[in-house]
Order: structure tokens, then C-alpha cells, then sequence
């Protein structure tokens, strides 16, 4: 079981406003690496809304890379990988945002949503935030903080794995219905469910 799980926080309402990255790489089933980054974004505006729900601030991130300066570290974890969000349509929408901005072409990878993962395998949650899976499976977790978001997210992903008996998340896709959304050069396809 083999995928990067991706979070972003951003620092206003565009989506090119990523101020922070979390990202943690799973190989066999077991989380191998966790990395965080905070984010200069291109338009230095933080919305009170967005402060008062992840606490970075202009000032934490005014001496912070951009986006293109993390990038090319960034990029071997999700270059024809499977990679894994919690509400990724979001997270993708911030990533595919981000490149544009500078320029950069587009990554080539899998992606799947823990979010649509979690309706699927477990119906009767009152809702599917990631706070509240977390405490389902007792998943230790600062809401917000891109870090603990990510391997919140990572560790959700590997229980639907476990839960499943899947080896893969393209296995488990397979086994609940879902095709994988795929990124290449000049697409964006979302993740489908087929039944």
C-alpha cells in the first residue's frame, strides 16, 4: 500500500493562496515520511475567516518560500503516484491554483478522496469531516494544522484499506466503486464512483 496524502491551508479565499502543505508518503502500509511547509502566497491578504480557522498569519509566512521555491521537492512525491486528500477536490483545486500561477505544467498522478472513502465504508457517521473520522478511530488530531490534517487523512485511508482487506487503494477503488481521479498534462478528471 503504496500513496502520498496531501493538505493544504490557505490564506484567503483564492485557491493560489496555499499557506501551508502538509504531506506524509505511506510505502507498505506504514507511514514512511511526514514533511510541512509554510507558504508565501502570491498576494500577501489574510482573511480573518481563514486565520481564525488554522492560525497562520502574514506574519508567520513573510520570510516563507512561494510556491515554486517548494515545488521541485514536492513534486517526486506526487509524480505518477497515488495520492490521497481528505476533501480533495479542494486540496486539488489549491494545487492545480498554485501551478498556474507560475507557470508550472502540471504533475502526471492518481488521486483519491478519503472523504468519499469514508461515506462509502462508513454510512451511519453523522458526517464525514476529518475530525470526525479521526475520533472514530481515535486519530490524534490538531483540526487544521496541515500536518495533522495529512496524516489524519494517511491513517483514515490505511483503516479503509485494513477494513477492506485491500493491498492498494486502486484495490480498494475497485472494491467500493470508485475510479481514481487522474491528473495528466492537459486533464483534471475527479474520482467517480461507478455504482
Amino acid at each position: 500500500m503504496n500513496f502520498t496524502a496531501i493538505d493544504f491551508e490557505t490564506a484567503n479565499g483564492k485557491r493560489n493562496s496555499a499557506c501551508s502543505l502538509g504531506m506524509v508518503r505511506v510505502e507498505n502500509g506504514k507511514i514512511v515520511e511526514s514533511k510541512d511547509w509554510l507558504i508565501s502566497p502570491p498576494e500577501m491578504y489574510f482573511h480573518p475567516m481563514n486565520v481564525s480557522i488554522h492560525g497562520i498569519t502574514e506574519e508567520d509566512v513573510r520570510n516563507e518560500p512561494s510556491f515554486n521555491y517548494i515545488w521541485e521537492e514536492v513534486e517526486g512525491y506526487l509524480q505518477n503516484q497515488m495520492v490521497i486528500a481528505h476533501n480533495a477536490s479542494f486540496d486539488t483545486s489549491v494545487l492545480r491554483a498554485c501551478l498556474n500561477t507560475y507557470g508550472i505544467p502540471l504533475p502526471h498522478f492518481d488521486y483519491m478522496c478519503t472523504v468519499q472513502i469514508s461515506r462509502i465504508l462508513w454510512p451511519g457517521m453523522p458526517n464525514h469531516k476529518l475530525n470526525t473520522m479521526a475520533h472514530l478511530f481515535n486519530i490524534p488530531l490538531k483540526h487544521h494544522d496541515a500536518l495533522e490534517d495529512t496524516l489524519a487523512c494517511a491513517k483514515i485511508a490505511i483503516k479503509a484499506c485494513e477494513t477492506m482487506n485491500a493491498s492498494q487503494l486502486s484495490d480498494l477503488a475497485k472494491e467500493i466503486g470508485i475510479c481514481p481521479g487522474k491528473w495528466s498534462a492537459n486533464k483534471c478528471q475527479s474520482p467517480k464512483k461507478l455504482k
